[in-house]
């Protein structure tokens, strides 16, 4: 008669240990996503970006984007400590696209005034100065977007409202345009009423120079016509929360559309979405650490 091969059932101890041990995995992860990538990680990501039209010697663009300032996890010193690693990067370019205003409601005391981070960011350095627009939270705050407008103006940011400007890269002219916010004015149910005019900031371009666009939301990559050969982009977040095999469980911004992180080419144009550096609706990011965008643009 055959025996049943005995059934060796988990001891107490053994079962507490394995609780345990489930349990210190999963305050590691949490701790990781709500307090290590938010406030102390920071990851410098490359991109090169080849151009038709463009025939001049490389163009190094830092990207700063989403800030989203406030306490804790974004106070003017993390502010001066970004800036003091986007410096030591040499760019000739910073491009900010967006989103300085707080992500959370619950986390803009007083003390985080827009001077304040604002006087962090003049100390940007790069030949070509820093340029930025304003994302859907800079028009969402409750003075509206003149006060972040002024901020970024008196640290020395030229600030672009649907415009475009020229400028020479060591004998390389090109143009550098910026639209305002596609999600300035939220009309409720998921609808918004755009700020953005593309046409008119592209009305101002007079010449075949090269055009790089500066748009906060990504999604408006599907409007861009060929004569723009790049485009950066923010509002993301690069999705926030990325898990091992899973990718993104909800993409950040459904407005942004399957453009959510990274270099997408299409029919000769490019886009480069930055995963950003603050968090809006949770405090949390995992898989997707803050980051400098570095791009590079070169000749085709």
């Amino acid at each position: 008669m055959a025996h049943a091969s005995a059934v060796r059932l988990p001891t107490r101890r053994r079962l507490m240990r394995g609780l345990a041990a489930a349990g210190v995995s999963l305050f590691a992860g949490a701790s990781k996503a709500f307090g290590l990538e938010p406030a102390y990680r920071l990851a410098v990501v490359p991109y090169r970006v080849p151009l038709e039209s463009w025939q001049g010697p490389p163009l190094r663009i830092a990207v700063l984007a989403d800030l989203h300032v406030g306490e804790p996890f974004m106070p003017p010193q993390r502010v001066a400590d970004i800036v003091a690693r986007t410096n030591a990067l040499a760019p000739d370019l910073v491009v900010l696209p967006g989103d300085f205003a707080p992500g959370l409601r619950s986390l803009r005391p007083a003390t985080c005034r827009h001077e304040a981070w604002a006087a962090e960011l003049a100390r940007l350095e790069a030949p070509l100065g820093a340029h930025a627009v304003l994302g859907n939270h800079d028009w969402w705050e409750a003075g509206g977007p003149g006060p972040i407008r002024a901020a970024l103006r008196s640290a020395g940011v030229r600030v672009y409202e649907n415009e475009a400007e020229p400028l020479v890269h060591r004998g390389q002219r090109f143009w550098l345009a910026g639209t305002d916010s596609a999600m300035a004015r939220p009309l409720g149910r998921g609808r918004y009423a755009g700020a953005d005019d593309l046409p008119r900031a592209l009305a101002r371009v007079t010449d075949e120079s090269p055009v790089i666009l500066m748009a906060h939301e990504p999604d408006l990559f599907r409007r861009v016509p060929g004569r723009v050969g790049l485009t950066i982009s923010g509002h993301t977040h690069g999705g926030q929360v990325r898990l091992p095999g899973l990718g993104g469980p909800v993409a950040h911004a459904p407005q942004a559309g399957r453009y959510v992180h990274g270099h997408i080419r299409d029919r000769g144009r490019h886009l480069v979405v930055s995963g950003g550096l603050g968090f809006s609706v949770l405090p949390v990011r995992l898989g997707v650490p803050p980051e400098i965008t570095l791009i590079e643009v070169t000749s085709a």
